[in-house]
């Protein structure tokens, strides 16, 4: 955080085209500071990869950078600590919704902190401030005449003796059939859902069918604000990443309707209205303003520092940008924005960089499932790596579709970009260095054209990443970081100073010392990105100053200058971590599904002379083995009792070793027509049970039974 005395106003660019590889900007509002916001996770769990990925990790990486440029910003967050899913979870483990709160919270918090998202303030939406804010804002609103109150049918539990939040109604979704659709969202289609679409609704407090009744809610009218909204994103922010003006578009498109402000709900912030007893704010409209709240609370703890909190939320040479999920744009930029307009003299975003999704291992990442990779547990498991993750997950950043993490290609990025590309460029030039120098920086002698070639790959390292940085382009901004550690590779490679040393040990200097200017760029250009390892890279040059202006210059350290004891910048992640990260998520897998086994329906009633026409016996297994050519079949030579051997195939051979049956008894059917199957004849069925992961179980009996026993 800078203060803003001697800083020059500095302007938001938009870029208009892209010429011989530089991008072209035109310069179009100025800023004195920026008001960066982070989505405010709920506090029923723990953070995971998909918000890192989609929210913080960007929103940190643009902040770093703000202040590597000495801009004026702050960095709001905090946890959600109102709605449905904090009573959901506190009705689960028969704890009060605030010890679920005080619990989440910190453990949120611990957390982003250890892993190095650099919030200036992080707080929670049950402080006193917050809960005064939120009921000031509302009351502005309604006295103001802006909201309107209206009564309308919703679901109520007659056990339970209240109304139904979205998330407390399940039922079948009309579009895909789920049987467990949620009242506000169907999480196997992903459609959006209001409780009255869904078939066969049940409370999920009780179980009983909810009945429905009205009840009194105050809404904010956006129909109101329609054609405001259209101008202000459709036409003045056409620089909105696609995905973002997409969605504003869609919804815009549609005639905009009120949207309730109250909840019939006993935990949050009460309406503070005569006649609203039993009903709370809405958490859609307490939550966005807990970033301001979190920010009065910043700035009254250090005024000197950081000023008002109107200086960030109500001048105008304030620039406001929003960092959220695809699944928060409608709230962000139609909800929020006409909240601020409805009550006026704030500020609005300038821009939403919104990401799509991250799934994990090819399936979509679920808190309830536990699908997902929780970050207090990585901090564990991957001590020390922080960097790896927060290199990952940009690389595979979000930013215009839905992308996949896969633990195989978290090892194989680690270990073939930061190990063998970032961490062995920095380990060569330091250890040649010790080896020729003892560790001093030498000096630069005359240039050859190798050196004035990779001099000019990266002079113009700072103006590349700058200009994805500016543009939301985060993936693309490290792409050209680590592009500095090829450079570097490819320099030292052609330039081959082992050898050079035996016959010119003057040139090796000027190899050396550019190499070692270019390892200074890499803890400076990757700071904004991997700030643990840029820490520690600068260690171990000893640069204790640095400055984000001078990105692309040969002279950072200078000749003559001690470095420190080199060390592994990054070090090779092993098969076994991974595999433990494989095996948890398995386990994850075949819980989930045991959790979801439900029978299959009973088939249609039949005649019971239709069942007394199967001769279903007990057969005693003699042999057993594989049918050559098929990875299904297994032949089985069963003594049945007849005195003759029966032989029976069986497509179970993914499920059992041939040896694992011989001697066993079984249920088969006797009387079905031989078949044929790989050229033997079948005389039968063994009788298997399908598990709730579709594996085969064979059918055996309890006691000892002779062959040939009829089952019936």
């Amino acid at each position: 955080m800078y203060s803003a005395r001697g800083i020059a106003p500095w302007y938001r660019f938009v870029r208009l085209e892209q010429r011989n590889n530089k991008h072209i900007f035109m310069e179009e509002k100025k800023f004195k500071r920026t008001t960066v916001t982070a989505a405010l996770p709920y506090a029923n769990g723990g953070v995971h990869i998909g918000h890192l990925a989609g929210v913080y990790v960007p929103a940190d990486i643009y902040v770093r950078y703000l202040r590597l440029k000495k801009r004026e910003v702050v960095f709001i967050g905090g946890s959600d600590e109102h709605g449905v899913p904090i009573t959901i979870r506190a009705k689960k483990e028969g704890v009060t919704p605030q010890d679920v709160c005080d619990r989440y919270h910190k453990l949120i918090k611990d957390s982003f902190e250890e892993f190095g998202i650099s919030f200036d303030v992080y707080s929670r939406t049950t402080s006193p401030t917050h809960n005064k804010f939120a009921s000031d804002f509302f009351r502005k609103l309604y006295d103001d005449g802006k909201l309107v109150e209206k009564e309308s049918e919703q679901y109520y539990d007659e056990e339970a003796r209240q109304f139904l939040a979205d998330r407390y109604i399940m039922g079948e979704c009309p579009h895909c059939g789920n049987p467990n659709a949620y009242g506000d969202q169907c999480e196997k289609c992903g459609s959006d859902l209001s409780p009255m679409e869904l078939k066969n609704p049940h409370s999920t407090i009780s179980g009983s069918q909810p009945v429905i009744r009205k009840t009194k809610n105050w809404y904010l009218p956006l129909n109101n604000y329609q054609e405001w909204l259209k101008q202000w994103i459709l036409k003045d922010h056409k620089e909105w990443r696609p995905n973002v003006y997409g969605q504003c578009k869609s919804w815009l498109d549609m005639d905009l309707q009120p949207r309730a402000m109250t909840r019939d709900l006993d935990w949050g912030i009460p309406v503070p209205v005569e006649g609203a007893e039993g009903k709370v704010l809405y958490v859609w409209f307490d939550a966005p303003i807990g970033y301001i709240s979190n920010t009065k609370e910043l700035c009254d703890s250090d005024p000197e520092r950081f000023g008002s909190w109107q200086k960030w939320w109500q001048d105008p040479e304030t620039r406001l940008v929003h960092f959220i999920g695809k699944d928060n744009i409608v709230f962000h930029c139609l909800i929020f924005p006409t909240m601020l307009k409805a009550h006026g003299g704030y500020i609005l975003p300038d821009n939403v960089p919104a990401n799509e999704f991250l799934n994990l291992e090819d399936n979509k990442i679920s808190t309830s499932k536990n699908w997902a990779v929780w970050l207090h547990e990585y901090l564990r498991d991957f001590e020390g790596k922080q960097d790896v993750l927060r290199y990952v997950l940009t690389a595979n950043a979000p930013e215009t579709k839905d992308n996949n993490f896969t633990w195989k290609d978290f090892q194989e990025r680690n270990n073939s970009e930061l190990v063998a590309v970032y961490g062995n460029f920095v380990n060569r030039a330091l250890q040649l260095t010790k080896k020729y120098w003892d560790g001093v920086v030498p000096a630069c002698g005359e240039l050859h054209d190798v050196d004035r070639q990779t001099i000019q790959e990266f002079k113009d390292v700072k103006e590349k990443v700058e200009a994805y940085l500016e543009a939301f382009k985060f993936r693309e901004a490290q792409k050209e970081a680590m592009n500095l550690a090829r450079i570097g590779n490819k320099y030292i490679t052609e330039c081959e100073p082992w050898k050079v040393w035996k016959t010119d040990p003057k040139r090796v200097e000027t190899i050396l010392n550019l190499s070692l200017q270019l390892v200074a760029n890499l803890s400076i250009a990757f700071e904004p990105f991997l700030p643990f390892s840029s820490k520690k890279l600068r260690s171990m040059i000893n640069m204790t100053e640095y400055d984000w202006s001078e990105l692309g210059s040969t002279d950072l350290l200078p000749a003559g200058k001690q470095l420190a004891e080199p060390e592994l910048l990054f070090d090779k992640i092993e098969d076994e971590a991974i595999e433990a990260q494989l095996r948890k998520l398995e386990e994850t897998r075949k819980a989930n599904e045991e959790a979801a086994y439900k029978a299959e329906p009973v088939k249609k009633e039949i005649p019971f002379d239709d069942f007394e026409k199967l001769d279903i016996r007990v057969g005693h297994i003699l042999r057993c083995e594989k049918v050559k050519k098929s990875k299904k079949l297994l032949k089985f030579t069963l003594d049945d009792g007849s005195g003759t051997e029966r032989t029976i195939l069986s497509g179970i051979a993914a499920y059992y070793d041939p040896e694992q049956l011989i001697g066993k008894d079984v249920l088969f059917v006797a009387n079905f027509a031989p078949r044929k199957m790989m050229g033997i004849e079948s005389q039968g069925m063994i009788l298997s049970a399908v598990n709730s992961d579709g594996s085969l179980t064979v059918t055996t009996t309890l006691g000892e039974v002779k062959p040939g026993s009829q089952v019936g």
